[in-house]
């Protein structure tokens, strides 16, 4: 009897202790009856992620964060062990993503899977990546309306001082200034505008005229248009009739005509030659004189005395 009872105490120390490692691995994620596979993954930081946060593949939990710790090669990374008991292919260049998993801030693993044909295999290193964080979404969201808003300030600003710059006492007396002298612009225009048409209507029947002149003008071109084509022609002949002619010979054999006209009057104002001599030399102007005074004479005595120098006889 007494034996019984020890027997009965130790299968229920033992059947106490296997109910406290079931219950502590339970506690924390871990199934004891269930082949679990284990991967690493390598962090610069893990951004708030701690042991027994879910892992996640496309949103269904298939295990847990079982353990953080420092790279044994101190290089301030972290190694996250990620324990996975759910049978699930994982490729070999699948992304362990750190996310967050509520609004409140809780952290997962997300496995966003690969997809190459190798598996990853218990014990691997599994390539990282990590969600922004809600802060650096805002921050990315929240940065192009900050950008606006300065924008928008900086313009308000510089319209609440041209403002000032406007309704100042010596702006106010030249806007003022301004409007009086465009409506007296105004006003000036609209008097140049009466006169324009009190123009226009004395001027009518003149325009009139003037635009019957150039239609008439127009008409009478268009009528004569083929002597106009001819009288064109004809000066167009003669532009081909004086381009054909040897008009630089004209003139060249012109310029050797004048210079023998300037050698003969030089001769001639030198004294030289007939015509020479009796420019300048008196003598034989006075001989031919002379001459023509003794011709006069003897004309007149012919004609005074023809018997004298013609004899006439009948018998």
């Amino acid at each position: 009897m007494k034996r019984y009872k020890h027997i009965l105490t130790g299968l229920t120390f033992i059947i106490a202790l296997a109910l406290l490692i079931y219950g502590y691995n339970f506690l924390k994620g871990k199934n004891i009856f269930t082949k679990q596979t284990i991967y690493y993954a390598r962090y610069e930081e893990v951004s708030g992620l701690e042991i027994a946060n879910p892992v996640l593949i496309n949103g269904y939990r298939v295990g847990q964060v079982n353990e953080l710790y420092f790279d044994p090669t101190m290089s301030g990374d972290i190694m996250v062990v990620l324990m996975i008991d759910k049978q699930f292919p994982v490729p070999k260049d699948t992304y362990a993503r750190i996310i967050s998993s509520d609004i409140m801030g809780s952290k997962a693993v997300d496995l966003d899977l690969g997809k190459a044909s190798e598996l990853a295999v218990s014990g691997d290193t599994l390539s990282t990546s990590l969600e922004a964080s809600l802060r650096d979404e805002v921050n990315k969201q929240v940065q192009p309306i900050k950008r606006k808003a300065e924008n928008l300030l900086s313009s308000i600003d510089s319209l609440v001082i041209a403002i000032q710059t406007i309704f100042n006492e010596s702006a106010v007396e030249n806007l003022t200034e301004s409007f009086n002298d465009i409506r007296l612009t105004f006003a000036n225009l609209q008097s140049t505008t009466s006169n324009i048409d009190t123009l226009v209507d004395q001027e009518s029947n003149r325009i009139s005229s003037i635009l019957e002149n150039i239609d008439s003008l127009s008409y009478t071109l268009r009528e004569n248009r083929e002597n106009i084509s001819a009288i064109l022609d004809n000066f167009e002949t003669i532009s081909d009739s004086l381009a054909k002619s040897d008009i630089p010979g004209t003139f060249i054999r012109a310029n050797n005509s004048l210079d023998k006209l300037d050698a003969i009057l030089t001769q001639i104002e030198s004294g030289e030659g007939s015509l020479g001599m009796l420019l300048h030399n008196d003598t034989l102007y006075m001989e031919v004189t002379k001459s023509a005074e003794e011709l006069n004479k003897l004309l007149e005595d012919i004609r005074l005395n023809p018997k004298r120098y013609v004899k006439f006889s009948l018998f």
